[in-house]
């Protein structure tokens, strides 16, 4: 990361002290600089008491809104962070933590130097983007994965038995529940044509529809990251309620606790 995140990231964020106008966090990912967060982007409604909503110590996820370069003044939001967007941020910390104590581990086994750990730390940066994505195709693929790179065969060796252990690539699993149902002479023809066409015209995902008692449907949707499941669930979704509406149905979706 550099040294200021940019507007609209996403940044752990830890509260440090509380004022009656907002309160002052410091950026996890950032070497604890520090950004504030006014009163008015801590909750979607107006606050009386901000200790009602904030504690110092509290661990959280933020939204840039404003950076200042000039005055090193960085805002941020807590009110403006999604459900979908705080998971999905929680998620991506707690593989970036289990990935950085596997690469530990696989030194220890290996015996690692300062020198063979900063040469294999940059070389699988370099080609995958992170430790994470490094060792999930590692557990996958194996030597492939790492064919070609200056890593030293112990902790080669050592990465590819901890990995191939360890860091498999887990698939985020989302759902939600649909209501639909049709009062015209051939409801249920209508009902089976909006069930088999809108999930068909969404890419990238798993998406399934269960029968769970009239007029009561699950979409879930399974995907390598929770990210994508939610946008793949999102618009299934959207896309049943706009072909029930052309067909003169009714279709109500809320979202269902997903699991990961």
């Amino acid at each position: 990361m550099g040294q200021i995140p940019q507007q609209d990231e996403l940044v752990l964020v830890t509260v440090k002290k509380i004022v009656p106008y907002g309160a002052f966090c410091t950026l996890d990912e950032y070497n604890g600089k520090e950004a504030f967060v006014h009163i008015s982007e801590v909750a979607p409604r107006w606050i009386k008491n901000i200790h009602e909503f904030l504690s110092e110590g509290q661990h959280l996820v933020a939204k840039v809104w404003r950076v200042d370069v000039e005055k090193n003044q960085i805002d941020i939001s807590l009110k403006r962070v999604t459900d979908a967007e705080r998971k999905a941020k929680l998620e991506e910390s707690r593989k970036e933590r289990r990935a950085a104590k596997l690469f530990e581990v696989a030194l220890k086994l290996a015996k690692s130097t300062k020198n063979e750990e900063s040469g294999a730390r940059q070389a699988l940066i370099e080609k995958y983007g992170s430790l994470v994505e490094a060792l999930e195709e590692i557990g996958a693929k194996g030597q492939a994965a790492i064919e070609g790179l200056k890593i030293e065969k112990g902790l080669a060796k050592a990465l590819i038995e901890v990995a191939t252990r360890n860091a498999r690539k887990a698939k985020a699993e989302v759902s939600g529940l649909l209501t639909l149902y049709s009062h015209a002479p051939d409801g249920i023809h209508r009902i089976k044509k909006i069930l088999q066409l809108s999930p068909a015209a969404v890419q990238g995902a798993e998406i399934s529809i269960h029968y769970l008692g009239a007029p009561k449907y699950q979409i879930k949707v399974v995907a390598d990251d929770y990210k994508t499941a939610e946008k793949m669930l999102s618009d299934a979704a959207s896309q049943i309620l706009s072909a029930a509406k052309e067909e003169g149905a009714v279709a109500e979706f809320s979202r269902t606790q997903g699991r990961k």
